[in-house]
């Protein structure tokens, strides 16, 4: 049986017991698996962010299945208006997959009834429809690879999805979004050759070649 060398952070004993909770009528293999993603996590977080060293500080900010469902929510509302202008309050589905895909069915349907054309109101301010769906792609691009590289699986959006979020990115990273503390880390320098979605990463405070292993 293959030994890990210990990671050293507060979570670890937890996700220890969840995996060996979780995986008890599974494959060796399988829960090797489960392991590892456990493990890439936790290693996510130690590196970039090392102030998460509680269980309830995952729970607290559920940024990106909250904001797809308010924004989600917000296209299919006939005025535009989305159900709360924050993610206070907002509670994470037993089921988070099946969250992601109806928010995403959702927000599909909307697009084709109008909603691109019409504001998008979060509280008492709004934004163009077209412009709050092109922040939306982007931001899901790159928290996407957030999430499959700390947990080692591929990810692989559309070439045009990168592209696209590459022209209207950097008018939204302004330094008051963007630099050490912020939002935004500072931009990590890829080469103009580079693949659209790791000039994306880097545009966006992400090192394309950041591994969890």
């Amino acid at each position: 049986m293959r030994h890990h060398c210990p990671l050293h952070h507060p979570l670890e004993p937890l996700f220890t017991r969840s995996a060996e909770s979780l995986t008890t009528a599974l494959s060796d293999g399988t829960r090797r698996l489960y392991q590892g993603a456990f493990r890439n996590f936790l290693r996510y977080l130690a590196a970039h962010h090392p102030k998460i060293r509680r269980l309830h500080q995952l729970r607290r900010d559920p940024h990106v299945l909250g904001w797809l469902a308010i924004f989600a929510a917000g296209f299919a509302d006939p005025a535009g208006q989305a159900p709360r202008a924050s993610t206070d309050g907002y509670q994470v589905p037993a089921d988070p997959a099946a969250g992601v895909r109806a928010a995403a069915s959702t927000i599909s349907q909307s697009i084709r009834a109008g909603a691109a054309s019409r504001p998008l109101r979060l509280g008492d301010s709004g934004m163009p429809g077209d412009m709050a769906l092109r922040m939306i792609l982007w931001e899901y691009q790159v928290h996407g690879w957030d999430l499959a590289r700390a947990t080692g699986q591929p990810w692989s959006p559309p070439t045009a999805a990168a592209e696209e979020s590459l022209a209207f990115a950097p008018g939204m990273l302004t330094s008051d979004y963007q630099g050490d503390g912020k939002a935004f880390g500072p931009r990590v320098p890829v080469p103009a050759a580079a693949a659209p979605l790791d000039r994306l990463l880097g545009l966006s405070g992400r090192d394309p070649g950041w591994t969890a292993r």
